[in-house]
């Protein structure tokens, strides 16, 4: 029963982020406050806020607070700075300057563990049960590309472009609660993964070219329309 209880809280407070349209680095109300909206103990929901956190949809600064989105390298200071500068069109520019060759390295340096967490992030895309979830774990499967660079300057610089990125409110219309299943970056993700994994260095560059150009068609007509 306690952990019927506490899969139920955790969806309440998934849903609770999505509704309230908190933004990426956006700061939660402090914890007494969130008990007091969905009627829980302290307890409860450190328990609920942890298992968000490890899906890579919020996280904590001790003294600061709870936020919205993975853990940035960069400070909040900084974070704020690039908000400021950056539009949706020079992101994506940015990526498919820096974005292929991670994959290409990746497909290099990587171990398996590496390629293991890669098929795992793209699984949970899959499996997400809404689109700041899948966007928290297609951010997830991009980091660990970079991270199988074992670049750790590289892994930086792409951690500085997916602050950007995640900052930017894109503003799409969602046709759908969640992705569908003939979602295209799930299949562009497959093969991306099965170039990594077979070392096929080139085969990977000219893949997430692909698929980040393929994000690009999608997302800017749609912002522009």
């Amino acid at each position: 029963m306690n952990q019927i209880q506490e899969v139920s809280l955790s969806e309440r407070l998934r849903r609770f982020i999505v509704d309230s349209g908190f933004h990426h680095n956006a700061r939660l109300p402090p914890e007494r406050d969130l008990c007091g909206t969905l009627g829980v103990s302290r307890g409860e929901l450190r328990k609920a806020l942890a298992e968000l956190e490890n899906d890579g949809l919020i996280w904590r600064h001790v003294g600061r607070g709870t936020f919205v989105g993975s853990r940035p390298v960069l400070n909040l200071l900084d974070v704020e700075y690039l908000e400021k500068l950056a539009r949706p069109i020079k992101v994506i520019e940015a990526r498919l300057a820096i974005e292929p060759e991670l994959a290409r390295l990746s497909a290099i340096h990587g171990a398996k563990a590496d390629f293991d967490e890669i098929r795992n992030c793209s699984q949970k895309c899959r499996d997400a049960r809404d689109w700041r979830t899948y966007e928290a774990w297609d951010n997830n499967f991009h980091l660990a590309i970079a991270k199988a660079t074992h670049n750790k300057v590289l892994i930086h610089l792409f951690d500085t472009l997916n602050v950007v990125r995640r900052s930017i409110v894109w503003g799409q219309l969602r046709a759908s609660t969640l992705p569908p299943r003939t979602h295209p970056s799930f299949h562009e993700h497959d093969l991306i993964i099965a170039a990594i994994s077979s070392r096929d260095a080139a085969g990977a560059a000219t893949l997430m070219r692909e698929h980040l150009a393929s994000v690009r068609d999608r997302v800017i007509p749609a912002l522009s329309g």
